[in-house]
């Protein structure tokens, strides 16, 4: 349903010219939506996918083995979206010897986005509500280090910004204008505490990430924390227990699908368009981890029955590797607390029977990876 303009213009000054900022309505949107027929079956198989994503949490041994991982994961697919180079591997291999393969501006991103990601969650964990002082507290942790670290992290911006285009006037679209960022944030904050009305969780993450991404309230780093915020907003509202819903890959597979309706919303009032896109990738994305968790869990009975006549170093080296599948012999030793010829020897012994391989090319500093548990987690990353 087209409903028109959801928000107005007002002239800005930028960049030595005028231009037109979009302030959005509050929300939730008016008139009400329309959620019944195919959409409501959408939004019936998105919960319901979710709903089984979050049950297979309670049936893994040990779900930090997968998050541990898997969050770092998003946090590289998330930043691939932003233009950032860093693969997982690169992350997992800074986390050891801070000597990815990568320009190290991208890998400190990463890095950040997950030290972002991991604050949050102990905030809501802790039983804080979302709220204007998480959300900028959790922007500075995502901005501490890098190339944002200069764009006032924890700071709504005080300037104007634009999306697309080299300024204001060629730019895809114009953003809030600053001195209404605040006033936008507020109001968002309200509908998510269900003021004015009490709304599902994942249609109030649907909406609430569109009207994030179109206030835009900091000078970087929206994107990134737009994402994190439908997840965030999902744990908060009991909806998942664990953080395992991230729809980064997702949206890089259908990047311009992605773009283009989000501006279909600001301009033509086509909400009924991206809720039944995101959905459909909230339906999607929730399959895919719950099969991805289910055939992690499927490799870890396979290789630990392979390994159950393995000297003692080697099978608590493995156990070692289901939970940070990265090591180098050094981290080895300190991990089994043993001798660094044990460590070695219990490397070597993986590699010969194929759970590990060395990612390095050899020669000082060799660094091994955990290579079917990294195969199955990087599935996607590439496209």
């Amino acid at each position: 349903m087209q409903r028109g303009l959801t928000g107005h213009y007002v002239p800005v000054s930028s960049a030595g010219e005028e231009a037109r900022a979009f302030v959005p309505n509050p929300l939730p949107p008016e008139p009400k939506l329309e959620l019944d027929g195919d959409l409501g079956c959408l939004l019936d198989a998105a919960s319901t996918a979710i709903g089984r994503l979050d049950g297979i949490s309670m049936v893994l041994p040990d779900p930090h083995l997968f998050l541990y991982t898997y969050i770092r994961k998003e946090a590289v697919l998330s930043s691939q979206i932003e233009g950032t180079q860093s693969s997982l591997s690169d992350l997992l291999r800074h986390e050891i010897h801070g000597a990815p393969s990568v320009p190290i501006e991208d890998v400190t991103e990463v890095s950040c986005y997950v030290s972002a990601m991991q604050h949050g969650l102990e905030r809501l964990n802790a039983g804080e509500p979302i709220s204007l002082r998480l959300i900028r507290d959790i922007h500075a942790t995502l901005l501490a280090h890098g190339r944002g670290s200069t764009k006032q992290p924890g700071e709504f911006r005080r300037s104007q910004n634009w999306i697309g285009g080299s300024r204001p006037g060629n730019a895809r679209f114009v953003p809030t204008p600053a001195h209404q960022v605040m006033e936008c944030m507020g109001l968002l904050e309200k509908f998510l505490h269900d003021d004015p009305v009490k709304t599902r969780p994942l249609l109030k993450a649907a909406l609430a990430h569109v009207q994030f991404e179109t206030i835009h309230p900091f000078l970087d780093g929206n994107g990134r924390l737009g994402r994190l915020l439908i997840t965030f907003i999902l744990c908060a509202e009991g909806v998942l227990r664990e953080p395992m819903l991230y729809l980064s890959l997702f949206f890089k597979k259908h990047r311009e699908e992605y773009y283009r309706l989000l501006q279909e919303v600001r301009i033509n009032g086509d909400w009924e368009a991206w809720l039944e896109f995101f959905f459909t990738g909230v339906a999607e994305t929730s399959n895919q981890a719950t099969d991805t968790a289910t055939r992690l869990l499927r490799l870890f009975e396979q290789d630990r029955a392979s390994l159950s006549t393995e000297a003692a170093s080697v099978m608590r080296l493995y156990l070692h590797l289901q939970r940070i599948p990265v090591t180098s012999a050094v981290e080895a030793a300190k991990a089994i607390d043993a001798s660094l010829p044990t460590a070695r020897s219990a490397l070597g012994k993986l590699e010969a029977l194929g759970v590990v391989r060395e990612i390095t090319g050899g020669g000082y500093g060799k660094i091994y990876a955990y290579g079917a548990y990294l195969d199955l987690l990087n599935e996607g990353e590439s496209e």
